[in-house]
């Protein structure tokens, strides 16, 4: 078979199970692991798909962006999971911004450390927290995005540009090794990307199914990211393939 054959064939398998291993392609068609790998970059080279470690990903950048009330009760149980081990990571004193979304939202209402400040651009967060007398708030200012209730824009990224965190808790819709860390919006991203800046530790809250997703907007590259707490069923190698960026994955699981 040769190499054009393969690599349709290639699309047309992708085009049904979303991703595979480079050695059930050298299984399937009997050729070198090697071989596949050269089909696979050519293709990737192509924008025909995105290669990540050991595997194939069917190449989807996606511009579409669930609304707030979309999400809210869309893997409840897996926020949950994911927010009660984030709101531990916050100690007595810390500073912290809590990014806008469902999974942060859980967080706040997961909080029980004292003499914290928050800073957030989410006015559910706001609503959550303004009764809590632990906890100084702090909120961005900027213009309303009603599909994610979030404040964004110029006056909410200067505001953040003034403060320096502990830590950062970031929602996102899609993570990737090469793509980095992205979201529909474009200004949503700087936003996010802001309250990265401004923290030492940046940690994502995500769960499973956000890895290999890529987005129209790019936050930063993987590097710039403490680590990312989440749930379900995530392989060793990618564990290992984060580790080896720097960034460590925190895989929260029920009991």
């Amino acid at each position: 078979m040769f190499a054009e054959e393969r690599q349709m064939e290639i699309g047309l398998i992708l085009q049904k199970t979303g991703s595979i291993k480079v050695n059930e392609l050298s299984e399937h068609f009997g050729v070198s692991e090697a071989t596949v790998r050269r089909d696979l970059q050519e293709m990737e080279g192509k924008k025909l798909l995105r290669r990540t470690h050991g595997c194939a990903v069917k190449s989807e950048i996606t511009n579409f962006e669930p609304s707030f009330m979309e999400k809210k009760d869309e893997k409840s149980d897996e926020k949950s999971l994911i927010a009660n081990y984030a709101a531990k990571l916050i100690k007595n004193g810390d500073t912290i911004v809590l990014d806008s979304g469902t999974t942060t939202l859980e967080i706040a209402k997961n909080i029980t450390a004292e003499n914290i400040t928050v800073i957030t651009n989410s006015i559910d967060i706001a609503v959550e927290l303004s009764s809590k007398n632990s906890i100084e708030l702090i909120l961005t200012g900027g213009a309303l995005r009603m599909n994610t209730r979030a404040m964004v824009g110029y006056i909410c990224e200067d505001m953040l540009r003034n403060f320096r965190v502990d830590k950062a808790f970031i929602g996102t819709n899609g993570i990737s090794l090469t793509e980095g860390i992205t979201t529909p919006n474009l200004v949503e991203a700087q936003c996010k990307k802001a309250m990265i800046n401004s923290a030492s530790k940046a940690i994502i809250v995500a769960d499973s199914s956000k890895f290999d997703m890529v987005c129209f907007s790019v936050i930063c590259p993987i590097t710039d990211i403490y680590s990312i707490i989440t749930s379900g069923d995530i392989s060793e190698e990618i564990i290992n393939a984060y580790s080896n960026q720097g960034v460590k994955i925190e895989i929260i699981k029920r009991g």
